[in-house]
């Protein structure tokens, strides 16, 4: 065994010559490709997330500064006589003047809103208690077993009404 591994670097030597120009393989190499599962998606979405977030991070916090900053919360000052205060004006801050302007709803406006839901509720009630004390009447004196007249949808009334319009335009009544 000793003569055959002193001589293997001379028989490599000499194939090495033989095999210049043929290609070799690393057989005994353990540099594999690895089989793993892509990150490209991952990746796309940090991508994506750090983009989105920096496109809204970095011209918030610049509006932010400058707002506070430059233009400073609001101070109190005298009111003159003839002039009424906006509801937007009674804020402090110029970021929550701004949205209370342009994106919320005036709360006097949303307390008419309510108002009038409230008032609509109280109609249905009402309508629905007569509704009521008319069954109730119609099954104490043995009256009819149903309604007077029947309910019809304005819906439906409307969309007759316009066929019946467009078949005369048609016709050329």
């Amino acid at each position: 065994m000793v003569v055959l591994s002193t001589l293997k670097p001379l028989l490599q030597r000499g194939s090495s010559l033989l095999l210049k120009n043929a290609a070799t393989r690393a057989m005994s190499e353990h540099r594999t490709f690895p089989m793993v599962p892509s990150r490209w998606q991952w990746n796309r979405f940090k991508d994506l997330l750090h983009f989105y977030f920096m496109l809204g991070f970095i011209p918030i916090t610049a509006v932010i500064t400058y707002a506070n900053v430059f233009i400073g919360p609001a101070t109190l000052s005298e009111i003159p006589e003839d002039y009424t205060p906006k509801y937007w004006e009674y804020y402090r801050h110029p970021i929550t003047r701004f949205i209370a302007r342009y994106m919320l709803n005036d709360p006097q406006q949303d307390y008419e809103k309510y108002l009038h839901f409230i008032y609509e509720e109280q109609e249905r009630i009402k309508l629905r208690r007569l509704e009521k004390r008319i069954k109730e009447k119609m099954g104490e004196r043995q009256d009819y077993q149903a309604y007077y007249y029947r309910p019809v949808l304005a819906k439906y009334h409307r969309i007759s009404r316009e066929a019946a319009d467009y078949l005369e335009t048609i016709r050329g009544e």
